[in-house]
């Protein structure tokens, strides 16, 4: 069993991670702490939480705690990210991994120096119905892949999370919040990396300098074109899409994890197959998963490595956006 301590427990860690680690059969939530002490102590009380820390750094150096979950807001990563692997602790680090490729660099250095597990927490690459769509594609189902497509929309004005649009904490808007869900879930999808992106986007007065609503073109290395478009000001909206030479694979709420997914094999039109499937033990498969690679016992779907090369193409997203250019990859 791996014991688990999360820096910058917050709604993320009510929502999503406390489900998580009751599904998961060998990780254990066993530690938080967060810049509100009270809070942090309410949580772990309702919770069931051990060990309330008073400082990030008593956690990362705590005997009872085998490795951090960083679920900080994304200008923090890093800082946290680094003060567990000075600990020698195997760290599990929210998306987007940082602020720009060049502090996920730093990442990757200081986890290869430590000598331990450093991964995204990519939690769609333990989706049911990613993982099928996936499959279906590598059986040759559709054929060669020549469009991908995904969306993410949800109204950000009903998020809990308060420092979404705080420029000095966030990456960005929605490019960076579920930007990059999307476009990780196509490169998993498609096992493919991105060569080259072109972003539109727009703000508003509410959002400030950050975008609102943005969609992006990506080339991917194999020759398939692909698409992503995300918002914070449209209904909530999960969708994936692949067209092949022969065949189309769609699902309305590919990459959601609170109601049942429909994905469905085309052909000419018609639906050839139908599968229905559940997310809702994702993060419990995801969590597991990591602590299988820190065990010796399996490897992660989502590793830093990984990681790198997703913020290089956010990076590049966000950088065609501001200076109205196709941005060449260089992985």
């Amino acid at each position: 069993m791996i014991r688990y301590g999360i820096l910058g427990f917050g709604h993320h860690g009510r929502k999503r991670l406390v489900p998580g680690f009751a599904g998961a059969r060998s990780s254990k939530l066993t530690g938080i702490w967060r810049r509100d002490l009270e809070k942090a102590r309410a949580n772990a009380e309702e919770f069931n939480i051990v060990h309330v820390f008073d400082t990030a750094e008593e956690l990362c150096a705590s005997p009872e705690i085998d490795a951090v979950f960083v679920t900080s807001p994304d200008a923090l990563h890093m800082r946290d990210t680094l003060l567990a692997l000075k600990h020698t602790k195997p760290v599990l680090c929210e998306k987007p991994l940082a602020m720009h490729a060049n502090e996920v660099r730093e990442m990757l250095n200081a986890a290869r120096n430590a000598g331990v597990q450093f991964g995204v927490a990519q939690n769609f690459r333990y989706n049911r119905s990613v993982n099928l769509i996936r499959d279906w594609i590598h059986a040759g189902r559709i054929g060669k892949p020549v469009f991908a497509a995904a969306q993410f929309c949800f109204q950000s004005e009903r998020s809990a999370r308060a420092w979404i649009y705080d420029k000095s904490l966030a990456y960005s808007g929605p490019i960076g919040d579920v930007g990059i869900h999307c476009l990780d879930a196509l490169r998993y999808i498609l096992q493919d990396d991105v060569a080259a992106v072109t972003t539109i986007a727009r703000s508003d007065l509410d959002s400030g300098e950050m975008e609102t609503s943005a969609a992006l073109a990506l080339a991917f290395g194999s020759g398939a074109l692909g698409s992503v478009s995300v918002s914070f000001r449209a209904d909530y909206r999960t969708f994936v899409e692949v067209t092949g030479e022969h065949g189309v694979i769609q699902s309305e709420n590919g990459l959601s994890v609170d109601s049942s997914v429909h994905v469905r094999l085309l052909q000419d039109g018609n639906v050839i197959e139908s599968q229905e499937l559940s997310n809702a033990d994702g993060y419990s498969r995801m969590l597991d998963a990591f602590s299988q690679a820190i065990e010796g016992k399996g490897t992660y779907a989502a590793s830093g490595e990984d990681g790198l090369k997703n913020q290089l193409a956010l990076d590049a997203a966000y950088a065609s956006w501001r200076s109205g250019r196709r941005e060449i990859i260089e992985i």
